[in-house]
């Protein structure tokens, strides 16, 4: 190892446990829909009862191994099976067992499926992902800092990697001048210098005044980007139009759905009357998530030859950080000690 960089075998993509994740967006959830989604590799059924609660159980009957969410939400606001119409409520315990007749010692109330913590808010929903079942939340689901936070825009893409792969895509300060590099967008590269400080569970570049052209839209913005595990990273843009102060979130989660599938989800929440930005997202929100996926597609031909990788300093340090706290956060939450952040305070700089 060189003192230019760190040298890294290519990552597993390693799921960690023990912290929310953003399972799916909550509006198409209505009363009594249910739908399969992946998290970490594993089947979960999501859900709204017909009385509005959500609910997450392990997607697989204990009886014959059928996903529970090709079934039906009923009256009393259990799930039932469509092989044989087992029931279970939503805190998982087996309600109804249709094939049993008197006398038949069994009581359906022993019998569960694993539950998993989750809550709707901002218009998203977030399942807690513990490394034990039962396990009680550690944290509170990441809470986007607005009052009456509504989603004024969402793109969705699915990326063929892991989740590492797609999170160092997402936090790469140096890539634009390259990944995206479209007629209509072009950028000379500059030397650029930012302060970084650590957070609970992550990083942040402290509040700073951006260079990007489109911020411009907003008149004199300042902004301050986090990141924070397992892969949530806000954006929060503040200024003030017309004379009236205004505050616009722009949310970026990597959903790993299993070792090599991962959805990155980008919303951007901003008050009614900035409502004339929104075609600027919906012409390039969607074109930029697709450079980035492509650009990981791409990486995946050399990754299968399983390389050692470069990471450099300074360009490379937001990605160094991530390696180091996912590192330490796994090995807190194996070893059932304290989780201690070893990002520390710094100021980077790069060209791009």
């Amino acid at each position: 190892m060189s003192e230019a960089g760190i040298q890294t075998r290519a990552e597993s993509g390693m799921h960690l446990r023990d912290l929310w994740y953003m399972a799916a967006l909550a509006a198409p959830f209505r009363p009594g829909v249910l739908q399969r989604v992946m998290l970490l590799g594993e089947p979960i059924a999501l859900g709204r009862n017909r009385s509005g609660e959500l609910f997450a159980l392990r997607d697989i009957c204990p009886h014959r191994g059928v996903p529970l969410s090709a079934g039906k939400i009923k009256a009393d606001d259990s799930v039932e099976c469509p092989y044989h119409g087992w029931r279970f409520k939503k805190d998982g315990v087996c309600s109804a067992i249709p094939s049993l007749v008197e006398g038949q010692d069994l009581d359906a109330g022993k019998i569960r499926v694993r539950t998993y913590p989750v809550i709707e808010q901002d218009g998203l929903i977030w399942v807690y992902m513990a490394a034990k079942p039962g396990t009680t939340p550690k944290m509170a689901a990441p809470k986007v800092p607005m009052i009456d936070a509504r989603i004024r825009w969402t793109e969705t893409q699915t990326f063929a990697c892991n989740i590492d792969h797609a999170v160092i895509g997402l936090m790469d300060p140096c890539h634009a001048a390259f990944v995206h590099d479209h007629w209509w967008w072009k950028t000379r590269p500059k030397v650029k210098e930012k302060h970084y400080a650590p957070l609970e569970r992550g990083f942040t570049m402290t509040r700073h005044k951006p260079v990007k052209p489109a911020y411009s839209l907003l008149g004199e913005v300042s902004t301050e980007i986090t990141f924070e595990l397992p892969s949530t990273r806000f954006e929060i843009i503040e200024g003030a139009l017309f004379g009236r102060p205004f505050k616009v979130v722009g949310l970026t989660v990597c959903t790993p759905r299993d070792a090599q599938t991962t959805d990155t989800i980008q919303m951007f929440y901003w008050p009614g009357w900035l409502f004339f930005i929104k075609p600027f997202f919906q012409l390039l929100g969607p074109t930029f998530i697709a450079d980035d996926r492509k650009i990981v597609e791409l990486q995946k031909e050399g990754l299968k030859f399983e390389p050692s990788l470069m990471l450099i300093q300074d360009a490379d340090q937001p990605a160094i950080w991530y390696h180091r706290v996912k590192k330490a956060w796994a090995e807190s939450v194996e070893n059932g000690t304290e989780f201690v952040n070893p990002v520390q305070e710094k100021l980077l700089r790069w060209r791009s």
